[in-house]
């Protein structure tokens, strides 16, 4: 039996290679349960910071890259115990003389996969403390801060990929060409920046936008010709759902340079009704209409005190009354409900009293 196990096959006896599948098959065989076991472990650690977090939430999120580092990190253990054939170790291209294995290549090719591997915890545990952030700012009474979540998830993303890309750059080609891209970094970075100035006058926009907050995910604005409700602001633009439920991309640049009206915080509406009276008006009747007009802004519950009703102009045409009032409506279908009623009284109270409304010189006669 020893022997048999002793038996040397491209470098390597039987029960070494027995060692290794071993160790493999067994991690395979209880990755899931090593995982969860893990993963609950570091739940448990962190569990003060997180008390709205579930278990099984962050369980979830680390499970499958989990599961690859295990069999990987088992992988390398095991093969370490083995050495590399020599009969397989052909050479695939020499470089500048020096010849590239397949050897070399399998080493390279478990580097970029156990490296990838490592970016996947990382952006997971990211995904993790933005869900900490969400839930406790679900619990506060002012959200103003919960854009920010998405945003800063993002961002540190973004990181973490050029961080792991660079890892890439340096196991593929080198430290030497990492060493010249950084070296390159302080030449070229002011031909970097010119080219991607757009880009990077948008994620200054974006940072202006979360500091001095003019406006946040739900308000209702107005920019340039666009009005509508912010669904998202990222890196590099904001996303508003028009009036017609369109989908517009805005540079975050011009959502800080041009003038905004965040519609979200205003506190009235001001209304301004204007009436063309018939020229031919008396005054008497003119003077009941806005006693009239007066009477009912005030008693209406909906209208604020500070109103007026005014003969505003005149001219051979007509008698111009001016009607302006605030209300509190700020819901689109009350407030439109709400002048409607003020339009209709209005023009009860004309009728009331025998005023009728000023016929346009072009306008053929009755």
């Amino acid at each position: 039996m020893n022997e048999l196990l002793n038996t040397d096959i491209l470098g390597n006896s039987l029960r070494n290679y027995g060692i290794v599948t071993g160790i493999v098959l067994i991690v395979f065989f209880i990755r899931r349960f090593l995982s969860r076991n893990i993963a609950s472990r570091l739940f448990r650690l962190i569990r003060h910071w997180s008390p709205q977090i579930a278990e099984h939430q962050f369980v979830e999120l680390l499970l499958k890259p989990l599961e690859y580092f295990l069999l990987l990190t088992a992988f390398i253990m095991g093969s370490n115990h083995l050495v590399f054939p020599q009969e397989l170790d052909l050479i695939l291209y020499n470089r500048t003389g020096q010849p590239y294995t397949l050897q070399m290549l399998s080493q390279v090719v478990v580097k970029i996969t156990f490296t990838c591997t490592v970016i996947w915890i990382v952006i997971r545990l990211i995904d993790f403390i933005a869900l900490i952030i969400e839930k406790k700012a679900s619990l506060a009474a002012d959200r103003s801060d919960s854009q920010f979540i998405v945003f800063f998830r993002d961002f540190f993303k973004a990181i973490i990929f050029i961080i792991g890309a660079i890892a890439l750059i340096n196991i593929l080609f080198g430290r030497e060409l990492v060493e010249k891209l950084v070296a390159g970094l302080g030449i070229g970075a002011a031909a970097l920046a010119l080219a991607a100035r757009e880009s990077i006058e948008n994620l200054i926009g974006s940072f202006i936008i979360f500091f001095d907050k003019p406006f946040r995910v739900g308000d209702s604005v107005k920019v340039d010709t666009f009005q509508g409700v912010v669904e998202k602001i990222g890196l590099r633009s904001t996303r508003i759902r028009t009036l017609d439920k369109t989908f517009v991309t805005v540079p975050n640049k011009k959502m800080v340079d041009s003038v905004l009206d965040n519609l979200s915080l205003r506190t009235q509406l001001r209304v301004v009704l204007k009436l063309e009276l018939a020229p031919d008006t008396p005054s008497d009747k003119l003077m009941l209409v806005i006693k009239s007009l007066k009477d009912y802004l005030q008693s209406h519950r909906d209208v604020e005190k500070d109103f007026s009703v005014s003969l505003f102009d005149f001219g051979k045409d007509s008698f111009m009354l001016q009607v302006i009032y605030m209300t509190n409506i700020l819901e689109n279908a009350q407030y439109i409900k709400m002048r409607e009623e003020v339009n209709l009284e209005a023009i009860r109270i004309l009728e009331s009293h025998g005023v009728r409304l000023a016929v346009k010189a072009d306008a053929p006669a009755a």
